[in-house]
C-alpha cells in the first residue's frame, strides 16, 4: 500500500495522486481508515464504497499550503459548527482551516439513486441565526473564514418564512448574510411586493437555480435597502432630463420546447450609489445603465406577464 506524507500524517493511497504544478498534493482517494485533525475535530475521510448512494470513492482535496479543502466522511458525523451541532457527510474548509461548508448528505446521484431518494434521507434541522430560528432541510450550511454564518442552501421544495428589511417573506432555495449577521439576500418563494429605490416591484425569479444559497435574486445592502431585485410582474418607466421616457421590462421569449408557447426572462435591477443597472436574467449583460441622480422611475405592472405562465416550461419527450 502506497502512503503519502502530509501535515495530517501518512495517508494510504488508492489510485493516482493529483498534484499542483509545484508538486504539492491536490487530491487523492484513500485506501484505508485514517483520522485527520481539523478545526471541527478528528474526522475520518471516506475510504470505502458501501451502497447504491455511495458508489464512487470521492477524493480528499487540499489547498497548495497542505490544508485540507474538501473532506468526504466515511460515516455521518455530528460536527460542532459556529451555529451548533450539525450532521455531516461532507465538509469543506477555507485555506485558513476554518470550516467553509457543511453538507448533511453527500450521496452520489445516478440512475440508481435520484435527488428524490437523497432528499428522503434529509432531516429537518433548526438553526439559530441573526434573523431568528430557521428550521428546514438544508443541502448545505456555509460559513465565512472568520466563522460567521454566510449562507443556507435549502432542498428544492423547501420553504421558510424569514424576517427581512421589507417584512416577513417566504423564501426558497437559499438565503445569505452580510458580515455581522444582517440579511444579504434571499430567493422569494412567490411574487412579493417589495419597496425599492425605484418604487414597489413584485420580486420573483422563476428561473432561479438553487445550486447554493450564496447569491439570490432579492438582495439588500447593509442599511436594509434593496440593492438587487428580479421581477417578471413589474416594469419601470425611467425619465431623465431632456430625454424621452425609457421602458425597462422583462423579456418574453419563445419557449425552448419550440411548441409556440412563450416564457418570461426576468428583469433584474441592480441599484448602486450612482446608477440603476438593468439586465435580462441573472447572468445577462446589462442592456441599460441609467444615472439615478435627477432621474425619476415609475413602477407599473408588466401586463404581458399575465398571459404567460410564471413557471419555467418543462418540455415533454
Amino acid at each position: 500500500m502506497e502512503t503519502l506524507e502530509t501535515r495530517y500524517g501518512n495517508l494510504p493511497v488508492d489510485g493516482p495522486v493529483d498534484r499542483y504544478r509545484d508538486g504539492s498534493l491536490r487530491a487523492v482517494s484513500l485506501d484505508g481508515p485514517v483520522a485527520l485533525e481539523t478545526s471541527l475535530g478528528r474526522l475520518t475521510p471516506q475510504h470505502t464504497i458501501d451502497d447504491s448512494r455511495r458508489m464512487q470513492l470521492p477524493q480528499l482535496t487540499f489547498f497548495p499550503n497542505g490544508q485540507v479543502r474538501s473532506l468526504p466522511l466515511e460515516t455521518s458525523t455530528v460536527v460542532d459548527t459556529p451555529v451548533g451541532e450539525l450532521p455531516a457527510e461532507l465538509v469543506t474548509f477555507h485555506e485558513n482551516g476554518a470550516v467553509a461548508r457543511v453538507f448533511p448528505l453527500n450521496g452520489k446521484l445516478s440512475g440508481y439513486w435520484t435527488e428524490a431518494d437523497e432528499a428522503g434521507l434529509a432531516e429537518t434541522l433548526s438553526l439559530d441565526t441573526s434573523i431568528g430560528r430557521i428550521a428546514s432541510r438544508f443541502v448545505s450550511v456555509a460559513f465565512s473564514p472568520d466563522g460567521e454564518l454566510r449562507s443556507l442552501t435549502l432542498w428544492p421544495g423547501e420553504e421558510v418564512t424569514v424576517k427581512t428589511p421589507v417584512g416577513n417573506a417566504p423564501a426558497r432555495l437559499g438565503l445569505s448574510f452580510h458580515s455581522g449577521g444582517a440579511l444579504r439576500s434571499l430567493e422569494p418563494a412567490r411574487p412579493m411586493e417589495t419597496p425599492t429605490p425605484a418604487g414597489v416591484i413584485w420580486a420573483y425569479d422563476p428561473d432561479a437555480v438553487g445550486i447554493s444559497g450564496d447569491e439570490n435574486s432579492l438582495a439588500f445592502d447593509l442599511s436594509g435597502t434593496v440593492s438587487r431585485v428580479a421581477t417578471i410582474r413589474s416594469q419601470l418607466v425611467a425619465r431623465l432630463p431632456g430625454e424621452a421616457p425609457r421602458e425597462l421590462a422583462p423579456a418574453v421569449r419563445e419557449s425552448i420546447c419550440g411548441d409556440g408557447d412563450h416564457e418570461i426572462t426576468p428583469l433584474v435591477l441592480e441599484f448602486t450609489a450612482q446608477n440603476l443597472v438593468a439586465r435580462h436574467g441573472s447572468i445577462g449583460k446589462p442592456f441599460a445603465v441609467l444615472p439615478r441622480a435627477n432621474a425619476t422611475f415609475v413602477a407599473k405592472p408588466f401586463v404581458s406577464a399575465f398571459a404567460v405562465s410564471f413557471a419555467p416550461k418543462r418540455c415533454s419527450m
